[in-house]
């Protein structure tokens, strides 16, 4: 028998080896992650009480009697809290009308945890919000991902436009770039629409909301600089409560109807500073809509200055003229009706959205 004929024999041998080894190895690794994702329960399933529901009914309608969590020893609450999670779905969805979805779907279920852990710092593309929804391995919508759950799709819903205008195609690239990530990770698909399509949609929407994007204010001038905490006692004595860098007015409903600044920009806070202009801003597309909206922030905007002695002046530095408010609201009444017609309800969560 030849060289030649014994090295092919032996290479063979050799392939057969690896052949072997790489099975093994494959169920190896299956069989590891079956039981990550599937562990074993003392509980006999058929022994329980839950009942699959018919294809096609509705889901059973969450109360407040059957996800409240009270406190108590062992585990006993959090299984029930857990069992009457895994029965309901969230109602929150993605919004068609101004976000973008890109799917992912995983080749297996993937644990809360490891997909928290994959996602965390991911909530914008640039400067869209990305808000994310996902599906369980028990066919059941989710609006926040719960560790202790397993899923089998991820959903990422990407903002088309904002007050920074339409979603970019460096944006929207980064957003299928995290999401191919996301794919590789967990061995999934990923489906999403055309590129070109996107940004189509992202000019349109934000086209019509440019034509609808409206902020009326007024200047609170002081004759000298006052003290910020005494600027914020006064104001919130009068009614208006901390919203982050400034101070709102709320509806009765908590909705903001108008808010307080500070003219340089600065955050309204009880630190060390004074100022001598405030702004009041009433935000129409983030106003809840009022006969009465800008009237009512003219009230409390004079109310304020008689309290700061501050004259109380429009953009032009001028004393509102007589009727000036009721001409005003009459003209935000027809932006309000055009805000709905057009499928953005002025403080509505589409509104919010797509005027942040």
């Amino acid at each position: 028998m030849s060289e030649l004929q014994i090295g092919l024999i032996a290479l063979g041998v050799l392939f057969i080896l690896l052949v072997l080894g790489f099975n093994w190895w494959q169920d190896h690794r299956v069989r590891r992650r079956m039981q990550v994702h599937f562990p074993g329960s003392d509980q006999d399933p058929l022994l329980g009480d839950d009942k699959p529901r018919a294809q096609g009914a509705a889901a059973p309608a969450p109360s407040v009697m059957a996800v409240r969590r009270e406190p108590g020893m062992g585990s006993g609450s959090s299984e029930a809290s857990a069992a009457a999670l895994a029965e309901t779905d969230d109602l929150q969805e993605p919004d068609p009308a101004c976000e973008v979805v890109i799917d992912v779907r995983f080749g297996g279920p993937v644990r809360g945890a490891d997909l928290q852990a994959a996602l965390i710092g991911f909530t914008k593309a640039g400067r869209k919000p990305v808000r994310v929804f996902a599906e369980t391995d028990t066919q059941h919508h989710r609006a926040r991902l719960h560790p202790e759950e397993s899923y089998v799709s991820v959903q990422l819903a990407v903002l088309l436009a904002n007050r920074s205008g339409p979603l970019t195609a460096i944006e929207w690239s980064q957003a299928w770039s995290r999401a191919e990530d996301l794919s590789e990770r967990f061995e999934g698909t990923l489906e999403g629409p055309d590129q070109q399509v996107v940004l189509e949609q992202a000019a349109k929407l934000d086209d019509a909301c440019a034509a609808l994007d409206t902020q009326v204010g007024l200047t609170l001038s002081m004759p000298a600089p006052q003290p910020m905490v005494q600027i914020i006692g006064v104001a919130q004595g009068l009614g208006f409560v901390a919203d982050g860098i400034r101070l709102a007015w709320l509806s009765s409903h908590n909705q903001v109807c108008f808010t307080l600044l500070r003219a340089d920009g600065a955050a309204m806070e009880t630190g060390t500073g004074a100022t001598d202009r405030l702004y009041l801003l009433l935000d129409v597309p983030c106003s809840p809509a009022d006969p009465r909206a800008f009237g009512r922030m003219v009230d409390v905007g004079r109310d304020l200055a008689t309290r700061l002695g501050a004259d109380l002046v429009d953009d032009h530095g001028k004393p509102l003229a007589a009727g000036a408010e009721a001409s005003i609201d009459e003209r935000l009444q027809v932006l309000f009706q055009q805000l709905d017609q057009a499928g953005l309800t002025a403080g509505g969560e589409r509104a919010l959205r797509v005027f942040a």
